[in-house]
């Protein structure tokens, strides 16, 4: 137990982190240990957990620790030696793909595996312009902040990324039909694709989250995500999958999520959950761009895919195997979204439920005939449910959509406390609300 007050920890953290370093929460936490689908804070409080999908297999999971600890002890070098963890961790993590994404490079953060993959683009493809959603990140080095159309200031002025709306089904286009919204959106990524044209920059790929988690864990209109890639090919670019969300089996029905779709990246980016807290990420990709990238570029990461990298990568495909985390994700993923209808059914405050496996989506609205966004109340909800130890975030556009994404292993027992809890803060908030 810590004898630092949460006052003095923020206020030193202000003098070496700056006032404007992102905290969760009004009340920030100061967690010291964790557990499984649980953390604790300074003062022994227990907090259930739906919302980090870093530790993919659960806090300090005991395998991916004794992995850790083993290799660590024994030998830590980097890929320009042979090693056994090396290549075993690459030939299990690709044969998770479709056969045409077959060869890998590792890197440490997702981030590092974004920008990779639009080096590889660019360089294979020969040419500059990408394509995201209107509200998208794929992290935080100079060259992917470009993408981050959401709130990053470089995406503000570049010339080489381009956006279309974020295809939401729940929302729509004003004017359009339902089974025109497919369509509607696909036409924007043609007009970025002529737009490029007409510039001289040319479209590389486009890169995007096939569960679009940050513009709000979206249902996207059937045929969309195909018709789009189509295009984007035609124009002799390529298509990027951003697996850092929605990768590792969270969806409990693939392994990843582009798996969803009728078609097949040409690149996947994966890290968070790679290494259950462990700095591991990467590229998955055709074996003729990596070929052709690496023989010109000679691409090497001191700390990218390290034997203890590698052993704590294979020790949480493990634990996803052995601990049967995909099935657990469709079982407990399907209990905890009927919970969440139960609640839809009680409080007009939600609007629309999604779900995708171990993932969930609870958009709040004002109204449900306007759909305007219930952004105060989000963050009353989100703050309310800390007070009552159990931690979940928002996302979307407006903030206005709850995020609940847990460790893999959560069971029924933990949804019960989810549901239970939230059940009584809507209560409350709706309460506020009428009066």
């Amino acid at each position: 137990m810590s004898n630092t007050t949460n006052i003095e920890l923020l206020q030193r953290r202000y003098k070496v982190m700056g006032k404007s370093s992102p905290l969760f929460y009004e009340k920030p936490l100061h967690l010291v240990r964790g557990e499984g689908v649980w953390l604790y804070d300074h003062q022994g409080n227990r907090y259930l957990d739906v919302y980090n999908n870093v530790p993919h297999v659960g806090h300090c999971n005991p395998r991916v620790v004794e992995a850790l600890h083993r290799q660590a002890s024994t030998l830590n070098i980097h890929t320009r030696y042979l090693h056994d963890n090396i290549v075993e961790y690459m030939e299990r993590l690709t044969a998770t793909f479709d056969d045409g994404l077959s060869m890998a490079m590792l890197t440490c953060t997702g981030s590092e595996a974004n920008e990779l993959a639009l080096r590889m683009a660019r360089f294979f493809t020969g040419n500059q312009g990408i394509i995201v959603t209107d509200f998208a990140y794929h992290g935080n080095t100079e060259a992917v902040a470009e993408l981050g159309t959401g709130f990053m200031p470089e995406a503000k002025h570049t010339k080489r990324v381009k956006s279309f709306a974020i295809p939401d089904s729940y929302r729509g286009i004003s004017g359009v039909a339902e089974n025109d919204l497919a369509n509607a959106y696909v036409a924007q990524v043609q007009q970025a694709i002529d737009e490029f044209e007409a510039e001289g920059i040319n479209v590389a790929g486009m890169l995007v989250c096939p569960d679009f988690a940050n513009e709000g864990l979206l249902t996207v209109p059937k045929g969309f995500l195909e018709k789009a890639t189509a295009l984007v090919r035609k124009a002799g670019g390529v298509l990027i999958a951003d697996e850092v969300q929605a990768g590792f089996g969270r969806s409990g029905t693939h392994f990843w999520a582009h798996q969803r779709y009728d078609l097949t990246p040409d690149i996947v980016t994966m890290g968070k959950p790679m290494g259950n807290g462990h700095p591991l990420a990467g590229v998955v990709a055709r074996v003729d761009m990596i070929e052709a990238f690496s023989k010109e570029a000679m691409y090497f990461n001191t700390f990218g895919g390290t034997p203890v990298s590698c052993a704590v990568g294979m020790a949480v495909l493990d634990a996803l195997q052995e601990d049967r985390l995909m099935e657990n994700a469709v079982s407990t993923g399907a209990y905890v979204t009927a919970g969440l209808r139960k609640l839809q059914e009680k409080y007009p405050l939600i609007g629309d439920v999604r779900d995708l496996g171990m993932f969930f989506g609870v958009e709040l609205v004002q109204n449900r005939t306007t759909k305007a966004p219930a952004i105060v109340e989000s963050r009353r909800i989100i703050n309310l449910m800390r007070e009552r130890g159990v931690l979940i975030s928002t996302i979307g556009v407006t903030g206005s959509i709850l995020k609940l994404r847990p460790p893999m292993p959560f069971q029924p027992e933990h949804a019960d406390l989810l549901i239970s809890t939230l059940d009584d803060v809507l209560d409350i908030v709706s309460r506020e609300m009428v009066g």
